[in-house]
């Protein structure tokens, strides 16, 4: 952990993130999980620059083929305060801007720090989403 935020490099992020899944998965199965006990975590953050973090938002939706839930969890990290150049206790649009696209991508849970606000933009996102143009 104290040196995985440095220079970290991959070949293909999101198939690596992808198979790393997998191979989880399959442990967890094996060692008698089961399988409706099973969330999964592209994880936002340790070993991650900007851009990684970025781009696994930005893919949400591929881990949906794994066909578990998906969690994630964006609040206050490191990826919001580069964006915004903000420190830890001013990211909470940040943090409400990643659930919205993260719920619109179909993630199924988000863990976050500032429940009570972060509870309303999720109802309000979940209200859009199930809104029907007839």
């Amino acid at each position: 952990p104290a040196t995985m935020q440095r220079n970290p490099k991959y070949h293909c992020l999101i198939q690596e993130i992808i198979n790393s899944l997998k191979e989880s998965i399959d442990s967890a199965l094996a060692s008698g999980v089961n399988r409706e006990h099973i969330v999964i975590d592209p994880g936002i953050g340790f070993g991650k620059t900007t851009r990684d973090n970025l781009l696994i938002l930005r893919s949400l939706s591929e881990f949906k083929s794994l066909g578990y839930p998906i969690m994630i969890g964006t609040s206050r990290k490191s990826v919001i305060g580069n964006v915004l150049r903000k420190p830890v206790d001013e990211r909470l649009m940040g943090t409400a801007a990643t659930v919205v696209y993260s719920i619109l991508e179909g993630v199924n849970i988000v863990r976050v720090h500032d429940v009570a606000q972060i509870k309303d933009v999720v109802k309000m996102t979940d209200e859009i989403e199930k809104t029907r143009i007839n």
